[in-house]
C-alpha cells in the first residue's frame, strides 16, 4: 500500500507543474457540412462552439482535449406530388462530441494535430399534410476522428482549419470541412 501512496504522490508532484501550462480555449468555428445517409448525401454549413485544453508532454508534443457544441443547416425535403401540401423534411439538430487531441508544435505559431473520440448527434423528421403536422427525432452516437492545423495571430488569438469524420450509427456519418478563431487563456 505504500509504494502506491509514494507512486501516486510522485506523480502528482510531477503533473502540478505540467498542469500549470496547461492552455485553456475557446473557439467558435464554421465550415462545410457534408451528411451521408444510406448512400444519399447533402451539404449544408456547419457552425458551433469549442473549449479544451492542450497539455504540454514533451519535445514539442502535446495531448488535449475539446468539447464541440454544434449545429447544421443540412435539411432535406420531399412532397408527393399527387397528394397537395403533403411535405416530409429531414434536418440534422445538435451534435455533441467530446475528443483527444495530440500534436506537435510546428515552428513558435503553429501546431499540427490529430483528433479522436466520441459523438452523438439528433436527426429530426416532420411530416405534414396540410391538416396533421408530426415531428420526432433520434440521437445516433459515434466516432469522430480528425486532422488540423492552429496558427497563433498572437499570444491569445488562433485561428485553425480542421477535417473530421464522424461516423454514427444507422450508416449515417459526417464530413466537416471547418475554420475556427479562437482565444486562448
Amino acid at each position: 500500500m505504500k509504494k502506491f501512496i509514494v507512486a501516486g504522490t510522485a506523480a502528482a508532484l510531477f503533473a502540478i507543474p505540467a498542469a500549470a501550462n496547461a492552455q485553456a480555449y475557446v473557439q467558435v468555428e464554421t465550415g462545410l457540412d457534408s451528411i451521408s445517409v444510406d448512400g444519399e448525401s447533402d451539404e449544408g454549413v456547419a457552425y458551433g462552439v469549442s473549449a479544451g485544453y492542450d497539455l504540454p508532454i514533451s519535445g514539442g508534443m502535446f495531448v488535449g482535449i475539446q468539447g464541440t457544441a454544434a449545429d447544421s443547416t443540412v435539411k432535406e425535403c420531399a412532397s408527393d406530388v399527387e397528394v397537395e401540401g403533403d411535405r416530409l423534411c429531414a434536418k440534422t439538430g445538435r451534435d455533441l462530441s467530446a475528443v483527444v487531441r495530440l500534436g506537435t508544435s510546428v515552428g513558435a505559431k503553429s501546431k499540427l494535430y490529430v483528433l479522436a473520440g466520441y459523438t452523438n448527434a439528433r436527426l429530426r423528421v416532420t411530416y405534414d399534410d396540410g391538416e396533421t403536422f408530426s415531428a420526432a427525432s433520434a440521437n445516433a452516437d459515434g466516432v469522430r476522428l480528425g486532422a488540423g492545423f492552429q496558427y497563433d495571430l498572437s499570444d491569445s488569438l488562433f485561428v485553425k482549419a480542421e477535417y473530421r469524420y464522424s461516423n454514427y450509427e444507422a450508416d449515417f456519418s459526417r464530413n466537416d470541412g471547418i475554420i475556427a478563431l479562437g482565444m486562448k487563456f
